[in-house]
């Protein structure tokens, strides 16, 4: 049953229908991103802007005013670690992200992103970047990396979109996807490429050191993207070697590529998978410490799941992957490679069995897509690593899974660390259209509602964690602060009722208690229904 408009939601509507009028939030506890603790008091918007109360009033304008009493106002939440680079262009509304509240997205994370493309077919990029691929109609045809951003400022988002240049396609560009490391003339070439991307608008650079071609390349190359980040002030994102059992000396090597090259570094999603693994945190978050207290400018960001989600592919030993999407196929449908592959893979740790922390999220047979490996082994009689190997021989890195064996303490601690800022690792997916006909990570829709939520005990600092902290790593001004001047990127939500209702198994689900989110002034989505306001900008850095 529909429910009866609220003041609240007429109050909105007619600041959307009024551009120009100046609108009062009044009523509302008032965390304005910068730590400090919530008062209530008025926030004053106009054209796009916060501006002081005291000095708004303005008799030739008729405010607009906007009671949320017992309701929180924030700034919008800044995602700066998120894979939407194509879905945005599906769904330029974005909606699992703005209706949880995210004003900004950051694409192009992981190393895997679309431009530039270089000498390689484009079919062969988007096979090894099919996590990002969830639309076939989607044109992603980008030779530099701002005719990706022309293509986002294009179709109009509702949210704001900025981005790093992905190592895949810098790598693909020069190298290809095999497993041929880079020569000098070839890294330097690389390094050209990345600069050009920053000049394009890139805020920094990532990459992603499990994916094919990414896990053939060595260190020189990574000095080298470091070098460029660190001369750009941009920032180096790193999905590191290894989140398992060596998890320790991938992290050490992002902080020694830092103390070599001086550059800004974040390493994503920091995590460690499997009960055997979860006391190396404390080892890596006190050589985080340490390396900060050098003086070296290394942060972490984290989603607050105990599962992740990535393509099944991520199981295989590298050279499997070699040469793309195409080639993997060809070598688990070759008997002999396929037997070594088997040999060569390692059980998830925690579990006794291969598959029995393993979903199967998305896949293109729906008899096998959110099912977990070890069900689908029962009902086959097979043991569950010839379950992935076949999804695998069939569908390549089309596939995703969702997987466990990570501790709640661990997580907290990795999320209470000084140095860390949320972000969801998911995408914007719009569950009506083609972004929504598969399974995802219910962080798509839930996660900064679920963060909230669940941390509420110091609101300030959960508030700033989701704004101005991660907006300062990838240097965007003017927002993630309730501030006179800023950009009125904004959310109010109910936090009695803030709840993430995403599930593993539903992952479409959109969450409770965000009662309206304003993008640069204008009400993007009203109590959890984009109002078709598609006010978003396009953030390039100033490289």
């Amino acid at each position: 049953m529909n429910q009866p408009p609220s003041p609240l939601a007429d109050a909105l509507r007619a600041a959307l229908g009024s551009p120009e009028a100046p609108v009062r939030i009044t009523g509302a506890l008032v965390l304005d991103g910068t730590g400090a603790p919530g008062t209530i008091r008025d926030v004053v918007v106009r054209r796009g802007r916060i501006l002081d109360p005291a000095a708004a009033a303005d008799p030739a304008a008729e405010e607009i005013v906007v009671d949320a009493s017992g309701l929180a106002l924030t700034p919008g939440f800044v995602d700066i670690h998120t894979h939407s680079d194509l879905t945005l262009l599906s769904d330029p509304v974005g909606h699992s992200k703005l209706l949880q509240g995210v004003t900004t997205e950051i694409v192009g994370n992981c190393g895997l992103g679309m431009a530039p493309l270089g000498a390689i077919p484009l079919p062969a990029l988007r096979g090894v970047n099919s996590y990002l691929d969830r639309d076939p109609a989607v044109v992603a045809d980008f030779p530099r990396l701002t005719d990706y951003l022309d293509a986002v400022a294009e179709v109009h988002p509702a949210l704001n979109v900025g981005a790093f240049v992905a190592h895949i396609p810098l790598h693909a560009a020069v190298t290809g996807l095999a497993d041929v490391p880079s020569t000098p003339e070839q890294v330097a070439r690389i390094a050209d490429l990345a600069r050009a991307a920053i000049a394009d608008g890139a805020v920094g650079i990532s990459t992603g050191l499990v994916y094919a071609p990414l896990c053939f390349v060595d260190e020189s190359e990574l000095v080298a993207l470091g070098e460029v980040a660190a001369e750009t002030d941009s920032l180096f994102a790193w999905h590191v070697r290894d989140y398992i059992d060596e998890l320790e000396d991938s992290v050490e090597q992002a902080i020694r590529i830092a103390e070599r090259t001086g550059c800004r570094t974040q390493i994503s999603h920091l995590q460690s998978v499997g009960r055997r693994n979860w006391a190396s945190m404390a080892r890596v978050l006190a050589r985080i410490d340490e390396a900060r207290a050098r003086g070296l400018d290394v942060w972490v960001d984290m989603y607050p799941y105990l599962a992740g989600n990535a393509p099944l592919s991520q199981l295989l030993p590298g050279w499997v992957q070699s040469g793309g999407n195409a080639a993997m196929i060809e070598r688990l449908r070759d008997p002999a490679s396929r037997s070594l592959a088997r040999a060569q893979m390692v059980a998830p740790p925690g579990s006794a069995t291969t598959d029995e922390e393993i979903m199967i999220a998305a896949c293109p047979d729906p008899a096998i897509a959110r099912r977990t490996v070890a069900d689908v082994a029962g009902s086959t009689g097979q043991e569950g690593i010839d379950v992935i190997l076949d999804v695998l021989a069939a569908h390549g890195t089309a596939v995703q899974m969702v997987t466990h064996g990570r501790s709640r303490e661990v997580l907290e601690e990795v999320l209470h660390h000084e140095a860390c800022v949320v972000a969801s690792d998911g995408s914007a997916m719009d569950p009506e259209g083609p972004t929504g006909r598969e399974a995802t990570h219910p962080r798509s829709y839930g996660c900064f509602p679920r963060y909230l939520s669940e941390h509420w005990e110091d609101p300030a600092d959960a508030v700033r964690r989701c704004t101005s902290a991660p907006a300062a790593r990838v240097r965007i001004p003017d927002r993630g602060t309730i501030v006179p001047g800023a950009v009125a990127d904004l959310v109010l939500l109910d936090p009695d009722t803030l709840e993430d209702r995403a599930t593993y198994l539903e992952p479409h689900r959109y969450p409770a208690g965000i009662s309206a989110v304003i993008v640069g002034g204008t009400p993007a989505a009203i109590e959890g229904t984009p109002t078709g306001a598609r006010t978003g900008q396009v953030l390039r850095s100033r490289g």
